[in-house]
């Protein structure tokens, strides 16, 4: 198992602490979705959900990926799958719906931070994956 010691590629040292980065930023996310949905949806500037529990559901599914972040980062050499599902795809698809929904669907600029967030973390995910893969392509 990699331990994250300095002896790890400076590709695999980046991508564990992005991991762990991903994981707190997620966290944060999911407690206010799943503790005070209705605060955070004022705090944005958007109605609040009906019913409350599809708020929470979103929050469970960050909280998820939060977690899946958090067991990537203790193995990241091993589980860069994970990173490609959760940091490339669904970052980059939850930058591409907030952006759509807004200039579709009006929704409240703010929004704007989350595809701002979610599409730099996903952008940084697919440069850092593809560095630790050239990596391992010449270290064979």
């Amino acid at each position: 198992m990699s331990d994250g010691s300095t002896n790890a590629p400076p590709a695999d040292r980046a991508l564990r602490a992005l991991c762990w980065l991903s994981a707190a930023y997620d966290f944060a996310l999911a407690l206010g979705m799943l503790l005070a949905p209705l605060a955070v949806a004022r705090a944005f500037g958007a109605p609040a959900p009906q019913p409350v529990v599809n708020a929470q559901l979103n929050g469970v599914f960050t909280l998820t990926l939060g977690v899946g972040y958090v067991w990537a980062a203790r193995d990241q050499a091993v589980r860069r799958g994970y990173v490609w599902l959760a940091g490339v795809l669904a970052k980059s698809m939850g930058a591409v719906l907030f952006v759509a929904d807004h200039l579709l669907r009006g929704s409240p600029p703010a929004f704007l931070l989350f595809a701002l967030s979610d599409g730099t973390l996903a952008v940084v995910s697919l440069v850092l994956l593809l560095r630790a893969r050239g990596g391992a392509r010449t270290s064979r």
